[in-house]
């Protein structure tokens, strides 16, 4: 069924490109493509945390679309077809878990992830056999929070990390000491940087706990934004102004939201009140 549903659609995008088919998707390239897919990537990923079993079917609907789109493109300019992208990440996937395809054997699963960065650094040595650097496959395109989180894994997959995890919290602690110093003596610049190392840690901290930081503070502005619209909804049926209230006013409305949020789904988060 998906085989077929896959040459279906891919029949549709023919149809599209073809000279009698429709201008705007005739003009695109791939490059083009590229900010629909980042856009209907974060679609997707929105769907997942926070929408229905029918958002994400319409949305990784949406993103295949977009996939199949690129291959036919790089296809009609003769790079390669959709069969050789398949096949070298079946390939690929096959050489990065020896575990499952081989014979070998790992202890637990840090052993299992170093053996799967070496093998990718194996894959793309240069013509000389010279390795890649460690980050050189860290896309630059990445948002900051994810980056930060990519960085610590790699790192620690390497041995660049802290010991335990009672040393990441000191080190949370200790940039948190930094940050305050920086805010009291009014210094802009080192503001910046203390905030930067001080996420940056907090970041390690949730890797090791199993949390990406990304996610993590995505799910706590989606809570926000909803108490806040009910705080907006609330100050209406009472028949006030939400920007007239005064900052307590305000805080009721706030704890309202936040306690029918609570008593519907169970969530004991408190949530920030303010951004």
């Amino acid at each position: 069924m998906a085989t077929k549903a896959l040459e279906d659609l891919r029949q549709v995008i023919e149809r599209l490109t073809a000279e009698d088919g429709c201008p705007w998707d005739r003009e695109q390239t791939p490059e083009s493509l590229a900010e629909y897919v980042i856009e209907e990537s974060h679609e997707l990923v929105s769907a997942i945390r926070t929408g229905t079993r029918a958002d994400v079917c319409e949305e990784l609907g949406d993103v295949a679309f977009l996939l199949l789109f690129l291959a036919h493109l790089y296809e009609k300019r003769g790079d390669f077809t959709l069969a050789d992208a398949l096949n070298n990440n079946r390939a690929k996937m096959v050489r990065r878990h020896p575990h499952v395809f081989g014979d070998t054997v790992f202890e637990n699963r840090d052993e299992q992830l170093k053996t799967w960065e070496q093998i990718k650094r194996d894959e793309h040595k240069a013509e000389d056999g010279t390795p890649p650097g460690l980050f050189d496959s860290l896309p630059p395109s990445l948002p900051p929070l994810t980056k930060a989180y990519r960085i610590h894994s790699k790192a620690a997959r390497a041995g660049f990390t802290w010991e335990q995890d009672e040393d990441v919290e000191q080190q949370v602690e200790a940039e948190w000491l930094e940050w305050l110093d920086a805010c009291a003596e009014g210094d802009e610049k080192a503001q910046k940087h203390e905030l930067g190392d001080l996420l940056f840690s907090i970041t390690e901290l949730g890797r090791r706990k199993g949390i990406k930081a990304n996610e993590a503070l995505d799910l706590a502005t989606g809570r926000f934004l909803r108490r806040f619209a009910r705080m907006e909804a609330l100050a209406r049926e009472q028949g006030r102004d939400f920007t007239e209230l005064s900052l307590d006013e305000k805080d009721e409305l706030w704890n309202t939201a936040k306690a029918e949020e609570k008593a519907a789904d169970g969530d004991d988060g408190d949530g920030p009140r303010e951004a």
